[in-house]
């Protein structure tokens, strides 16, 4: 499959799971108090057999075809650190995870695995919404010496902050699925109605503006 193809695939997979909920009539309320039309949580991507074999099969297409140099594949604590796991068995490479924050005990350490300086890595991340923690990752890794050529993840919002963030830092990001085709997807589908979809849009390109909030 090409890579359209490949996003509408996941783009199913997740509502088909219910990964993915669209709710524009009632909003989310994120941790950081924005109010969201959509929620997703990529973890139940690992308990259905078949979704969990698309994703981690597009995840590691994405590092075939953008990212041929990895040496080692380091997945975002905690929701990266199964698909870092499974598309390393894939792809035969190394595996590792990065910490949220340093450990308070022990070695103290914030990377789990071998990471010697120089190693090519790839960065699993599930969802990229603002960045933040993505990018905190990436920058662990650097201050370890290894060198990141990217990042994978299976499902993007798209935002003008991410998409700041990321240039800000000098990092690229490929995701298996995002929020354009997932509105595709979701329209045809029955999830949504395909008038629904320009509100929708707005919210992705400006969050702080709630006019799409019923609509």
């Amino acid at each position: 499959m090409n890579s359209s193809e490949i996003k509408k695939t996941i783009a199913s997979d997740l509502l088909k799971i219910k990964a993915v909920f669209l709710r524009p009539e009632q909003p989310f309320i994120w941790a950081s108090g924005i109010k969201s039309p959509i929620y997703c949580d990529n973890r139940l991507t690992l308990s259905d057999v078949d979704v969990r074999g698309d994703v981690e099969m597009a995840l590691a297409q994405i590092i075939r075809e953008y990212y041929p140099q990895c040496e080692s594949v380091m997945g975002t604590s905690t929701a990266g650190i199964a698909h870092a796991a499974i598309v390393a068995t894939i792809l035969g490479l190394p595996m590792g995870y990065v910490r949220a924050a340093a450990k308070d005990h022990g070695r103290s350490n914030q990377i789990e695995g071998r990471c010697e300086p120089g190693t090519k890595v790839v960065v699993i991340e599930d969802l990229i919404s603002t960045a933040g923690s993505c990018v905190d990752v990436c920058e662990a890794l650097r201050e370890a010496g290894a060198e990141v050529l990217g990042i994978a993840s299976i499902f993007t919002y798209g935002m003008k902050k991410a998409d700041a963030r990321l240039k800000e830092h000098e990092l690229v990001n490929h995701s298996a699925s995002d929020y354009d085709t997932l509105l595709q997807v979701a329209a045809e589908q029955g999830y949504i109605r395909e008038e629904q979809i320009p509100a929708l849009i707005a919210f992705r390109n400006d969050p702080s503006d709630e006019s799409w909030i019923g609509k």
